[in-house]
This record gives C-alpha cells, sequence and structure tokens, in this order.
C-alpha cells in the first residue's frame, strides 16, 4: 500500500460518499475508486460497502481506518518533525482539552496562538482526560491539559494549576451563590452525577470518601459536562465540579456552589510524549498555555463559611 491510497480511503470512509470524496480531493471519481479498489486487493478483503447512498465501512474497513489514520498522522509528524529542526515554529499542533477546561480556554487560546503562531495551525481536540492521555499516547494530539494524571514514564508532565472541587447544585430563589462549606460525610449522602471509573474526579472523590469510611452516593453516571449541569438543573441531583466548569456553562448563576472542607483540589496538568521531541511549536504553544491558565491561580478562593470553634458550618 501506499499513503496515496491510504489518504484516499480516509477521506472516502469519513464522508462517506466517493463523490464528495472525488470533489474535496480535486480528483476524478474514476482514479479515486480505482486507488481503494487496489488497497482493497492488497488488503484481500472488502473495506467499503457501496451502497445507493454513498458508502459504509465494513468491520476490516473499520479497523484499517483507525491504523490509517495513525499512520499519516505520524507522516504528518514526521514532515513537521523535520520543519522543526529548521528552527521554524511551523505545522499543526492538536492539543486536547477537557470539557470542564474547553470552553473558557479555547477562545483566548485560538487568538494567542493566531497572533504569535501565524505559520502554524492548531486544533483542539475536547475529551475527558483518560481519553485524552490515550490519544496523546497513539499520537492524535501533541499535548493534552489533564487532571490529576497519574505519573508514567511514557508521558511527561508539567503542573498548571490547582482547582477546588464544588458540591454544584440547582440554584434557588434566594439561596446564595455560594454557600456553606460541606464536610466529606455531609458529601457522602448526596445523590452525584458523576463520571464513571476511572475519570479522575471520580477516583479523587472516591479516595477522600474511602479515607473516612464512607462511599459516593452514584445516582447517574454520565461523561459529559454539558449533560452533567442539565440535569443538575432539573433539580434532584448534584455534581461535584470546578468553578472553571459552571463559568464554562454559560449560566453560571444558575447553579449554587459549596466548597467542601477539607477541600478536594484537582491538579490541571500539561502532559506531553517523553517519546516524541518537542519541537518549537510543541514547546511555543505549551508556553501560551501555561501563560493562559495560570494567571487564574491568582484568583482569590471563596471564603470557608464557619459554625462555632472554626468547625464547618
Amino acid at each position: 500500500m501506499d499513503l496515496k491510497q491510504l489518504e484516499t480511503f480516509v477521506h472516502v470512509a469519513e464522508m462517506g460518499s466517493f463523490t464528495r470524496a472525488a470533489a474535496y480531493l480535486q480528483l476524478a471519481q474514476p482514479a479515486l475508486s480505482r486507488q481503494v479498489r487496489a488497497l482493497e486487493v492488497e488488503m484481500r478483503q472488502t473495506l467499503l460497502q457501496r451502497n445507493g447512498r454513498g458508502v459504509t465501512l465494513t468491520e476490516g474497513g473499520k479497523r484499517l481506518l483507525a491504523h490509517a489514520r495513525g499512520i499519516l498522522q505520524q507522516v504528518q509528524r514526521a514532515r513537521d518533525d523535520l520543519e522543526d529542526q529548521r528552527g521554524a515554529a511551523t505545522g499543526r499542533l492538536a492539543i486536547a482539552l477537557p470539557p470542564s477546561v474547553s470552553r473558557t480556554l479555547t477562545g483566548p487560546l485560538v487568538r494567542a496562538f493566531r497572533a504569535e503562531l501565524p505559520r502554524a495551525s492548531l486544533c483542539i481536540v475536547e475529551g475527558l482526560s483518560a481519553y485524552a492521555l490515550e490519544w496523546l499516547v497513539i499520537g492524535r494530539v501533541d499535548a493534552a491539559v489533564v487532571y490529576n494524571v497519574a505519573p508514567s514514564p511514557a508521558i511527561e508532565l508539567q503542573p498548571l494549576l490547582d482547582e477546588p472541587l464544588y458540591l454544584v447544585s440547582a440554584c434557588t430563589a434566594g439561596a446564595e451563590r455560594i454557600g456553606a462549606a460541606l464536610s466529606l460525610s455531609e458529601l457522602a449522602e448526596q445523590a452525584l452525577v458523576i463520571p464513571s471509573r476511572p475519570h479522575s474526579m471520580r477516583m479523587l472523590l472516591e479516595a477522600a470518601l474511602a479515607a473516612e469510611g464512607r462511599r459516593a452516593r452514584v445516582a447517574l453516571e454520565i461523561e459529559s459536562v454539558p449533560a452533567i449541569l442539565d440535569l443538575v438543573q432539573q433539580g434532584g441531583c448534584h455534581a461535584l465540579l470546578t468553578e472553571n466548569a459552571i463559568r464554562g456553562s454559560g449560566q453560571p448563576e444558575a447553579f449554587a456552589l459549596r466548597p467542601l472542607a477539607p477541600p478536594l483540589v484537582a491538579t490541571l496538568w500539561l502532559a506531553t510524549s517523553a517519546q516524541r521531541p518537542r519541537g518549537p511549536l510543541l514547546e511555543r504553544g505549551a508556553e501560551i498555555v501555561q501563560a493562559l491558565l495560570r494567571p487564574s491561580q491568582a484568583r482569590v478562593a471563596p471564603q470557608v463559611q464557619t459554625g462555632p470553634a472554626g468547625a464547618p458550618a
């Protein structure tokens, strides 16, 4: 097989149509069909099922698509690395952001990237930390902003900031925006909408409660932060999130927050691969991410309200 065949196959598979792929690649459709057919002959199996509406992937096609994407990304990365060797911050930089950070960071990151790296292109992928680390390992992304990641020889980590976690509830009329602190024992009594294991927030919560001899009361396991907030807003359940996630919701006034005592703190890290070289583009991109996130450390944390003798209220 050659790279041109793989590239053609990927475009047809992603667009679901020979006609659309031919128009995008500016190739004659018969020539494009011959390339895909040659790939099928070499693989000794059908990769695409043709029908009146376009094409669908066979099981073999699905497997090859995953490999082909990785191969093409590695080839592009090799080209970018050779450009980096010349000292030019050019090429494509892919960064994964967690949903709780994506909405507030994406706009400033894009503006800073365009201003400081006009010859490079930026790709932002949103995903939970566990998924982002998988993408980093296989080369789908060059860097990832992640929460509470375990050290690994394959990954280099730089701390960005610490974010306290809050119990998030629907804001009722007359309720304070930030209420009294909640003990871990009280937290264990709340019905939570929370991601499943091994999400970093879930593991942090369960470890803290286990130290108290308690378990989380999980009402629903949801992987999407917007979906979690929608369910919380409907009432009857709560979430455990950072203030950044609430600000990024677009309607922070709809939620009431209660800090925890003792606090649970999620650490945000910048993760890069220890097995691939860091060229000028990745170095500069990492500096931009750090500069955009680190100033938020200076934000004053809300004061914990206390009751008699300094006990949480």
